[in-house]
């Protein structure tokens, strides 16, 4: 496993994390406690140290999965988040500071959070959406960020809304974030145009989320694919959605001389070649993603052809909307 700086907060941690929404037990249908336990533990011994969670996934059932796999151990970075008082995902535009992220409450979940984990302090939290109309309320949002001077978290940062990589850069401009969240993979190639840049520039430490598109870029959606009842990707993939993304995989595993099966290790060094990610949160909901995705750290970037050919399947559209 290869180690990064996640930006100025100087912390080192492993290029490829853990994204713990997949064993939340909600949304994503068919993980199993025990199982999302050994997962925990199996990638910290394969040498991933940074784990990130959520309130809001399974209301704590992440964090206290996480509480369960490492107690309280000092060798592991846990970053998680508040999430937004009006349940509203993305934040809406016309949304204001103090109706998603009124100061009380901001606190009262980093204290349950803390409950959740059972620790006193942790790593990093995020706000879990973002609106930058709110950074012009500076003092509002220094108020916010007393939580580091609490002792209740090291490290700030904003987890960005879907595919909308600059909706953070007046908040980054001013100076009180140290990390960012944003998708970005081989479809959502977004971050690269502007945020990359002003991170590397300003030391922020960046998380990459959704490496495998919810699963597309793993080539295990398919046509024929069929998803639990409540399983939040029957909205994610709606439509002729599976069939778009079965026809795109298969021409980038074409163009790329690789069988499907390679794809998702292809995904994750797409992440890690970019010198501006920290760290990738691939889910690893099983002891064998744990084994395939933390391997993938020792095989490194792509090659500058493999890049060049792959930023040719930039997708840029929004599955989070209705089909």
């Amino acid at each position: 496993m290869r180690y990064r700086k996640l930006g100025r907060t100087g912390l080192e941690v492993s290029e490829i994390g853990y994204g713990a929404w997949g064993i939340s037990g909600k949304q994503w249908i068919g993980a199993e406690d025990e199982i999302s336990v050994r997962a925990l533990q199996q990638a910290n011994e394969h040498g991933v140290t940074f784990f990130d969670t959520a309130l809001a996934y399974g209301e704590g059932h992440s964090e206290q999965l996480i509480a369960r796999a490492f107690g309280q151990r000092s060798d592991v970075v846990i970053a998680s988040k508040v999430p937004p008082k009006n349940q509203t995902w993305p934040a809406r535009q016309d949304s204001t500071l103090d109706e998603v992220f009124p100061r009380q409450y901001v606190f009262d979940c980093l204290d349950q959070t803390l409950r959740n984990l059972g620790r006193n302090t942790i790593d990093l939290i995020q706000f879990h959406v973002w609106n930058d109309r709110w950074a012009a309320r500076a003092a509002n949002l220094v108020d916010r960020l007393q939580i580091r001077s609490t002792g209740r978290a090291r490290f700030v940062g904003i987890s960005i809304n879907d595919h909308q990589p600059t909706n953070s850069l007046q908040a980054l401009a001013t100076g009180l974030i140290d990390t960012v969240q944003v998708i970005y993979n081989i479809f959502d190639q977004s971050p690269q145009d502007e945020l990359f840049g002003y991170c590397q520039k300003n030391n922020i430490g960046v998380i990459a989320r959704v490496p495998f598109d919810e699963g597309s870029l793993t080539g295990k959606v398919r046509p024929d694919t069929v998803f639990p009842a409540d399983d939040f990707r029957n909205f994610y993939f709606g439509g002729d959605r599976k069939q778009q993304v079965w026809e795109r995989v298969q021409k980038m595993a074409a163009a790329l001389g690789i069988s499907i099966d390679q794809l998702p290790a292809v995904a994750l060094r797409f992440c890690i070649s970019h010198p501006a990610v920290s760290t990738v949160i691939p889910g690893m909901r099983t002891p064998s993603h744990v084994a395939a995705n933390t391997a993938v750290s020792d095989e490194g970037p792509l090659t500058a052809a493999q890049l060049e050919i792959l930023h040719g399947f930039r997708w840029d559209r929004n599955f989070y909307s209705p089909a």
